[in-house]
């Protein structure tokens, strides 16, 4: 038997005494995903980005193994939630206006010193000190280094929109500000290159594209690499006790662990690896996270119906951000229907052989945000359940 019959008859006798809809995680292809990851730091420590796990039973499974330390969190709010849970080192990786959390983190000597706040401009520094309501604890900041890559003068634009400071300069200037400031310091930078970590350079079924986006990838490398190392240096000409520069993600660990000036890598997607993460010719893993749904009607010859499954993924809006019908492997979407908030129709011969009640497996398109969808997830090893674990939707927190 081949690996993907063999692993949908794996989780259809692990899940036999469970009703369709839900979730599980395989933690085989987990244990190897977060292995490679660490192959691929060559020594540099991983900090496990939260938003692409979202279970804080599998943030301690990854936090306790070798290669892991820290969490990089989406919002203030779970950043408190998970210090207060333990984690004594929490980088928020995108800046908040939270000011409850803002008072809560100043009045709080042990979250204080577990929280890293992001900051790219002066007014969030205003907008915290505002917050404080009181609370005098020195804030924690990380400055944010914009990664994107400017061509024809900065006519072009390759990568994402996040902070505005681009250039050394900027970034050196933002941290004169900071150390001026009482009652901040500055104690790490972070730039995440989403158009190298993020992009598949092999996409199936369109070479040219392909090659276009190794090219581009390439020259963003070389460009950042060189502009990152300059504003560490800048930086560390202001603050010399920076304690950590945090850069990479899933796609480009190997690439940005190269770099002298990083002290650190992020990842969290190549531990489920959803499909979104297909797509690259640096690094393969196993699909480790998936959902099953459960077969409710057979309109026709080689038609079956499935409860649910429209769970589409953020981002620009394509065919890509759709959950992918994986087990068994043949279905697809119907085009006039595609994946449906109640019901959604799957065609391909293997329609005939599914059964009302059977389980079809599928693989999101983006890694944690399949657990905005389900409470738990089941952890698989073998062809057995050995563990259920809420979500971060299942313990009540639904940060974003």
């Amino acid at each position: 038997m081949t690996a993907r019959p063999a692993d949908r008859a794996r989780y259809d006798r692990a899940t036999a005494h469970l009703d369709a809809p839900l979730a599980i995680v395989d933690l085989e292809a987990f244990d190897a995903n977060a292995d490679d990851l660490v192959r691929r730091a060559g020594g540099k420590p991983i900090r496990v980005a939260s938003k692409s796990v979202r279970c804080r039973a599998l943030l301690q499974r990854v936090l306790a193994r070798e290669g892991f330390s820290g969490v990089m969190s989406f919002t203030l709010a779970e950043s408190l939630w998970l210090a207060r849970s333990g984690v004594d080192d929490v980088l928020l990786a995108y800046p908040s206006a939270d000011r409850a959390g803002f008072a809560e983190l100043t009045a709080d000597p042990k979250l204080a010193a577990a929280v890293t706040v992001l900051v790219d401009d002066p007014a969030q520094l205003r907008l915290i000190d505002e917050a404080r309501d009181g609370g005098r604890e020195v804030v924690r900041v990380c400055l944010e280094l914009d990664t994107s890559l400017r061509l024809l003068g900065g006519r072009l634009r390759v990568g994402a929109r996040r902070s505005p400071l681009h250039s050394p300069a900027h970034l050196a200037d933002l941290a004169r500000v900071v150390a001026r400031r009482p009652g901040f310091r500055v104690v790490g930078i972070m730039a995440y290159e989403g158009h190298v970590a993020g992009v598949g350079d092999a996409v199936a079924g369109r070479p040219l594209r392909s090659r276009a986006v190794r090219l581009m990838q390439a020259a963003a490398r070389r460009e950042l690499a060189a502009r990152r190392a300059e504003a560490v240096r800048a930086v560390r000409a202001v603050v010399p006790e920076l304690e950590f520069v945090n850069g990479g993600g899933t796609g480009s660990v190997q690439h940005t662990a190269a770099e002298p000036s990083v002290t650190e890598i992020a990842a969290g997607s190549g531990l489920y690896l959803p499909r979104l993460f297909d797509n690259y010719t640096s690094f393969s893993g196993r699909p480790a996270a998936l959902f099953a749904q459960p077969v409710v009607r057979r309109p026709g010859v080689g038609v079956v119906t499935v409860l649910g499954g429209g769970y589409p993924a953020s981002g620009a809006a394509g065919a890509d951000r759709l959950p992918e019908p994986y087990l068994p492997q043949g279905l697809r979407y119907d085009p006039q229907e595609g994946a449906g908030e109640v019901q959604t129709p799957l065609l391909g011969f293997p329609a005939d052989d599914l059964l009302i009640g059977d389980k079809v497996w599928f693989r999101h398109a983006k890694a944690g945000e399949l657990c905005e969808r389900f409470d738990a997830l089941h952890l698989v090893e073998g062809d057995r359940v050995t563990a259920t674990v809420p979500t971060y939707r299942g313990e009540g927190r639904t940060f974003l």
